[in-house]
């Protein structure tokens, strides 16, 4: 039975990437602990820790908010007091210049944003900011649990790789009702460990209690599961979510006939591209997923999210035409060494527009802006983006049939929820799905927490990890589907 769209009042990062530093001109001068501290509306805690490799200096970063640590530093590169450290994971960058006082003035680039950020060396024995970690959260797990919980692996035929993950299975006779979830973007690990939770583990647990088995999985190259994330678009990410769908179903306690995905953000674009081509999945649950391609989707959160951290409108503007010829350009070319260079001559256009104080504050360099301008290519053009960018998801939610659950927080600035739960709602009416709920909850932020203002600086501040009346409703949804 269709269900109309109601809000109801109750009662999630990629990871941040951070710099590196330096300290003198002599390589093993530069070994050791690095502190700064990068204002995003609010001041988030960075440690670097260089370390001298057999090939040449090696570093690892972590950021104790966001929960995440021994981030790896693909490139490190020293030339006299300057500095510059690459981060392909999170295609971020860092640029800094040694100063007389010891210190590293530099700036942070990831996507559209720059950031000032200045490194110190850290006390012996006081790298680590004091913010509390995803064991010290109030919601997460801690053993003995009440349901059988293993770590399990899985292959993806496909491509000729296995994942890794955990599954927990309630106690008492079965078999029970399964899910998998599928992480949102960026590599996860099994947890969805971001801004100093785990959402993913809370999660499992409270509908492991309820009474549904769940399987949770790193992605491909992260943790103990085979393959690369790299080069992997949502499209390859569907298959490894189709693949754990396949194992968990023929699991001896789990039905067959009850078992479907939970996706978080892009995990919520992933589940509708399983279901329009498996009967696998009975049921979907769609947690702040998009209904609107993700170039909009980009272009709404990049508005909402400088908005929230205060940027000027001029800033905001020039961000939204910078992005919005990028998207024409990627339509219009398939081609990687074409779209390179016509990316690369529009920002280098909107670059010489820019005063040099406005240069600056968006931290491309005065003297040579090609790093900057090859890290900005290098984001566009990757195979994730391109693909992100072009996807629809209408087409894949008209074609969904089974039981879907669209669910997103009223301060929501990753994922709007007015637009994209409008926009799933009137896909799955069009497509005659007989049985779909969206519902929008007051208060909840992109990973489900009770929150202030949905600004993505709050996440690591927040003690809660996921509302438990979010929480509930979506295992009763599936209790609910599930029922003989």
């Amino acid at each position: 039975m269709k269900k109309a769209r109601t809000r109801t009042t109750p009662v999630a990062l990629a990871a941040l990437i951070l710099p590196v530093a330096l300290l003198a001109q002599e390589p093993d001068s530069w070994v050791g602990s690095w502190r700064g501290e990068l204002n995003v509306g609010q001041v988030l805690p960075l440690v670097i820790h260089i370390t001298q490799g057999e090939a040449g200096l090696e570093a690892t970063m972590d950021s104790p908010a966001l929960g995440a640590t021994g981030i790896p530093v693909s490139a490190v590169e020293v030339e006299g007091p300057r500095l510059v450290l690459e981060v392909q994971a999170v295609q971020g960058r860092y640029e800094g210049t040694l100063q007389d006082d010891g210190s590293v003035d530099g700036t942070w680039t990831q996507g559209p944003n720059s950031l000032p950020l200045v490194l110190d060396r850290a006390p012996e024995g006081g790298a680590e900011a004091e913010m509390p970690g995803p064991e010290d959260r109030p919601q997460t797990p801690k053993a003995p649990f009440p349901y059988e919980s293993e770590d399990v692996r899985f292959p993806n035929p496909g491509v000729g790789f296995e994942l890794a993950g955990t599954l927990s299975v309630p106690t008492g006779s079965g078999p029970f009702p399964g899910v998998v979830l599928v992480s949102g973007s960026g590599p996860q690990d099994r947890d969805e460990t971001l801004a100093g939770h785990k959402p993913f583990a809370v999660l499992a647990d409270h509908l492991t209690r309820a009474g549904i088995a769940v399987l949770r999985y790193d992605d491909r190259g992260v943790g103990r599961s085979g393959g690369v994330f790299a080069t992997a678009t949502s499209e390859d990410l569907a298959t490894d979510a189709e693949a754990a769908l396949a194992w968990l179903a023929a699991r001896p306690e789990v039905r067959a006939d009850a078992v479907g995905i939970v996706g978080h953000s892009e995990g919520g674009l992933v589940g509708p591209l399983v279901a329009a081509r498996s009967e696998l999945p009975r049921f979907l649950v769609l947690l702040a997923g998009p209904g609107v391609p993700g170039r909009d989707v980009l272009r709404t959160q990049s508005r909402a999210i400088a908005e929230l951290q205060g940027a000027s409108e001029t800033a905001i503007e020039t961000n939204d035409r910078v992005l919005t010829a990028a998207f024409e350009v990627l339509q219009e070319t398939d081609d990687p060494a074409d779209s390179a260079e016509r990316i690369r001559g529009m920002l280098e256009e909107e670059v010489m527009t820019l005063a040099p104080a406005e240069r600056a504050a968006a931290g491309i360099p005065e003297d040579d802006p090609g790093p900057w301008l090859d890290t900005q290519v290098a984001q566009f053009t990757s195979p994730w983006m391109r693909f992100f960018l072009a996807h629809d998801p209408a087409p894949a939610l008209e074609a969904t049939r089974v039981p879907v659950l669209a669910v997103n927080g009223s301060l929501d600035s990753q994922v709007d929820a007015d637009i994209n739960l409008t926009a799933i709602e009137a896909a799955l009416t069009r497509g005659g799905n007989p049985d779909f709920t969206v519902e929008e909850l007051a208060g909840l932020n992109h990973l489900f927490q009770e929150a202030e203002t949905g600004n993505p600086t709050e996440y690591g501040s927040i003690d809660q990890t996921m509302s438990p009346q979010a929480m509930d409703r979506v295992a009763r949804w599936i209790l609910e589907r599930s029922s003989d």
